[in-house]
């Protein structure tokens, strides 16, 4: 599984908590001491917000310790809201249109989790994203389906929160239909740049 973090206050520099601490997230990536997977080198991303209401992104399929160029990024962005992510895959290619944030107009979103069965629901999720923004879809992922199906809701008018549990809510629905038993484990953050919404939620009521 993944890791992240989510930052919203003062501005401060990324690698005060990208890189910098003793347990920044790029130390996390190497040797995550309270996780299944203990490394997590499947690719990392950052999404920050500047002075634009779009959000600046960078992401990159090598493993977080080994990118000079995120170190860089990190000591020179300075940002009062932001997110990174460093990547564990689940079943998708490790590309970098798989690696989060993902991000549409000034949205931000970043997922750690997974669909259960999702192979054999991946054609009927795809179904629920609206045309008008199939073609922000660039990845293979169930997290950015998701991202997606809670914009297509939000545009609807939904409140982001209740956006995402109908995006979840649908996604348990077909695994219903399909009998899939594996679980929906699913832990994320949204945002706008005004606000972080984070969301946690299990069908098996454990963890993801």
């Amino acid at each position: 599984m993944c890791r992240f973090l989510a930052y919203q206050g003062v501005p401060v520099f990324l690698e005060d908590y990208v890189s910098s601490p003793c347990h920044s997230l790029i130390h996390q990536s190497m040797q995550a001491t309270e996780a299944k997977a203990v490394t997590n080198g499947d690719g990392f991303g950052l999404g920050w917000y500047g002075d634009k209401p779009e959000p600046g992104l960078y992401r990159e399929i090598r493993p977080a310790w080994s990118d000079e160029n995120l170190l860089s990024i990190a000591r020179q962005v300075r940002s009062a809201l932001f997110f990174a992510h460093v990547r564990a895959a689940t079943g998708t290619a490790s590309t970098r249109a798989n690696c989060h944030p993902f991000s549409h107009g000034r949205w931000l979103f970043m997922h750690n989790g997974q669909i259960g069965g999702y192979a054999a629901i991946k054609r009927k999720l795809e179904a629920l994203i609206p045309d008008a923004l199939y073609g922000a879809r660039t990845g293979t992922t169930d997290s950015e389906i998701l991202f997606l199906i809670a914009l297509a809701r939000i545009g609807q008018g939904l409140e982001p929160i209740k956006a995402m549990g109908a995006a979840l809510s649908e996604t348990s629905t077909l695994m219903r239909a399909a009998g899939i038993a594996e679980p929906l484990r699913f832990a994320a953050t949204l945002s706008d740049g005004e606000a972080i919404h984070a969301i946690r939620w299990s069908s098996d009521a454990k963890p993801p």
